[in-house]
């Protein structure tokens, strides 16, 4: 392909999808589907002719927006807001994923689809779309209301479990099945992935982030982020995992960086670019005809979408101690499929897994969905208002008694034991995971070992004995940590188990025994995790004996040093999650933050905006200026929410520029 046509190509999709985007954005439309449909027009199954000579190498360039898009998404999720995810966002994103993965199945089924198709079906219903939403709550003004940060929690769960998806979609693809074993030992190795590269980067990333940005340069910091991006996507490509999970991992990684602010605002332009080339090719994929030809389909899909994910969110949001209208706001927020499903539908594609007809059936159902999202978010006040009206007074008192009895249980704080016991399983879990990663690691070099290193000392045998005593040393840290945290939690088990006004004279013998049985118990344990670990790369019984010794010495020489190197670790994590993100430079401000002023206005019978809420003004959307403050009757309300009504004598407080607060004063000057 000459460079001539490669720059055509390019300039089509970059100037079509400019000009979508443009006009979607004209009718206050989602811009993503703007570029899709800009891929349409300029596609190949659009008459009269192609404006694409090769979309092949369109669809190369699109794997970057999808790297970007993954990576982005990552730097917004922040393993710090797991803690604030809470139970809610785990059974909210839990029940979707089953629920619409099963209906997604067996809709497939019915019309007579293969059992793939109806897998990938199932796969692509399950995921919401994070840019759709935060789009969409951010233009209506919503995005601190507490049903928001209900969606945004449901959101980071979910963007969990569909980096899963996709690894077992990936195992799926290379093995042809997904039996029990095989989807066990995928999610086992893939945990152990996750682990080593969250923890490792947590350690290394952000002081290496810290070492670039002492030379104040932006090009410097995008090179050194870019340069980890790609590095992570290759080595998880190589591993057999897709593309998009080695993105999302390093974009987490580094968003718990102190220069998260300054790297957001030089990798968003770069991810917009080439996330608008990744939507453009969606559209280049787009059979028209195809649509038209499966409009059942598409109809039945898109109803099992919005009706399942209100019902599978709403529900899992009310279990988890909400409020019904709370509850019905969070399920008809997440009614949609976005990116991600494209990404798992692509996948299949690509591995030619799939039917054609899955790809356009998926757009087509996403893009119904996206545009009525905003109506959906409307709608659940009403709606909540109006089943609450139609409702068996029974039914809805025992829902508020419930929603009382789940506040009252989850505000009894846990015991000062009980928190320790779960601080300390979860470290045991941790280390845990690590030492299987190892081992998983030198199990892969032993396959490839002897193509590397064909004249190993001793052959296979030597090359196993090699591997395992290296596992064992990188492992013993994580060893003596796990020995430790056991021996505490005996101790503590045990004076928790026995009280001494019930056991007397013989409370330090009861506990002693508790104490050792659960010690005892846990080395056994882990023991047998640990042979099981080695079993791939176990010498034979002699050389093992030797090593054995060899470990045994080396253990009794180096477990100081081994003790400093684990609580050096250990510092180095804390001191990433307690460090305080640093503030852009004043200068990488947006204007409305550098250059901001205030204006009060009167709200009068005849003014434009009387007997409206902040929503329907749209007042941020046509002027850019925001409704900060209300004064009435002689009470402030700050920061009122998008429901917030204006009345005539009201005072409103507007935040803008200079240009904004005078298109705003017109605006409230016309009848």
């Amino acid at each position: 392909m000459s460079h001539g046509t490669f720059l055509q190509d390019l300039a089509v999709v970059i100037v079509i999808g400019a000009l979508g985007a443009i006009l979607f954005r004209h009718f206050k439309l989602p811009v993503v589907l703007g570029y899709i449909t800009a891929g349409v027009v300029i596609g190949p199954h659009t008459p009269p002719f192609a404006l694409i000579a090769d979309t092949d190498t369109i669809n190369t360039l699109s794997e970057l927006g999808v790297i970007f898009l993954m990576f982005s998404l990552g730097l917004e999720f922040s393993l710090r807001k797991v803690k604030e995810v809470g139970s809610t966002a785990v059974l909210g994103a839990s029940m979707e994923i089953l629920l619409m993965g099963w209906i997604g199945y067996h809709i497939g089924l019915t019309f007579g689809w293969n059992k793939v198709d109806s897998i990938f079906l199932g796969a692509l219903l399950a995921m919401s779309s994070t840019t759709i939403i935060i789009k969409a709550l951010d233009e209506m003004g919503l995005t601190k209301e507490r049903f928001a940060s209900l969606i945004f929690g449901i959101l980071i769960v979910e963007d969990i479990l569909g980096i899963l998806i996709l690894a077992l979609i990936s195992g799926f693809a290379a093995t042809g099945s997904l039996a029990p074993a095989e989807v066990g030992m995928t999610m086992v190795t893939l945990s152990a992935f996750l682990g080593v590269v969250l923890v490792v980067g947590l350690i290394l990333v952000p002081r290496l982030l810290e070492f670039v940005a002492k030379f104040k340069s932006n090009e410097l910091l995008l090179l050194a982020v870019v340069a980890l991006c790609f590095a992570v996507c290759l080595l998880t490509v190589k591993l057999g995992y897709s593309v998009a999970l080695g993105a999302f991992l390093i974009g987490a990684v580094i968003a718990e960086a102190r220069q998260i602010a300054r790297i957001e605002m030089l990798t968003f332009p770069v991810r917009d670019i080439f996330s608008a080339v990744f939507f453009v090719s969606i559209g280049l994929l787009i059979d028209p005809a195809q649509i038209v030809k499966y409009w059942a389909p598409i109809l039945v899909i898109t109803t099992a979408v919005i009706v399942g994910k209100v019902v599978a969110c709403s529900f899992g949001t009310f279990i988890a101690g909400n409020d019904t209208r709370t509850s019905m706001r969070v399920g008809m927020g997440l009614a949609q499929i976005g990116e991600f499903s494209f990404i798992i539908a692509g996948l299949g594609l690509s591995l030619k897994l799939t039917s054609d007809f899955i790809y356009p059936i998926a757009v087509a159902v996403s893009a119904v969905t996206t545009l009525l999202t905003p109506f959906l978010i409307r709608w659940a006040s009403p709606t909540v208002t109006f089943l609450e009206r139609v409702a068996p007074t029974s039914a809805l008192s025992y829902m508020e008694a419930y929603t009382r009895w789940f506040s009252e249980f989850s505000s009894r704080k846990s015991t000062l034991g009980a928190t320790l016991l779960k601080k300390w399983g979860w470290q045991i879990g941790l280390n845990l995971l690590l030492i299987t990663a190892v081992f998983i690691a030198a199990a892969a070099f032993k396959k490839r070992g002897m193509l590397w290193w064909p004249h190993a000392p001793g052959g296979e045998n030597g090359l196993k004995a090699i591997l395992w005593l290296l596992a064992m040393i990188l492992s013993f840290p994580m060893f003596i940590a796990v020995f430790r945290k056991i021996q505490a939690m005996g101790m503590l088990i045990s004076e928790m188990s026995v009280a001494e006004s019930a056991a007397g004279a013989n409370t330090s013998a009861f506990r002693g025994i508790i104490s050792t049985t659960v010690v005892t118990a846990g080395c056994a344990g882990f023991v047998l995790l640990t042979l099981v670990l080695s079993s791939a790369i176990l010498p034979s019984w002699n050389v093992l004996l030797v090593l054995a010794l060899v470990l045994v010495g080396a253990a009794f020489l180096l477990r100081r040093t081994f003790t400093r190197v684990y609580a050096k670790a250990q510092i180095a994590l804390l001191e990433t999650f307690t460090s305080t993100p640093e503030p852009p430079p004043v200068a990488d401000l947006p204007p409305l933050l550098r250059d901001a002023e205030l204006l009060t206005l009167t709200i009068n019978p005849e003014t434009w905006g009387a007997n409206k809420s902040i929503a329907e003004l749209g007042l941020r959307q046509e002027t850019g200026a925001s409704i900060v403050g209300i004064e009435r009757d002689g009470q402030s309300i700050v920061n009122p929410g998008a429901s917030e009504s204006l009345y005539p004598g009201d005072r409103i407080l507007l935040l803008g520029t200079g240009e904004q607060l005078a298109a705003s004063e017109a605006l409230f000057k016309c009848p």
